[in-house]
């Protein structure tokens, strides 16, 4: 029984020290003048920017697809006229 309250309060002392490790982590994110809150808010910045090139570019994306398809069917109209066209030359003949 002794020996289990020893390594009770052992650790019981460990979890203490480690929440007083968490606080002072937590507490430097949050003075925007550690090295490690600045680390974090330009991987922050560099995040939104990202998704913002991210976002840009998939309404980019999307733009050349209509684009695209709009294209496509021009040629296909463009297909069945010159292949109109080509009968009608030949009858001509």
């Amino acid at each position: 029984v002794a020996a289990l309250q020893d390594e009770k309060n052992s650790l019981m002392s460990e979890n203490e020290i480690m929440n007083d490790r968490l606080e002072q982590l937590d507490d430097s994110f949050d003075d925007p003048n550690t090295m490690v809150a600045k680390k974090y808010f330009s991987a922050q910045l560099q995040l939104e920017q990202l998704q913002e090139e991210n976002f840009r570019l998939e309404t980019a994306k999307d733009d050349y697809r209509v684009h695209c398809e709009d294209l496509e069917k021009q040629l296909i109209e463009l297909q069945h006229r010159n292949n109109e066209l080509t009968s009608l030359a030949e009858e001509s003949r």
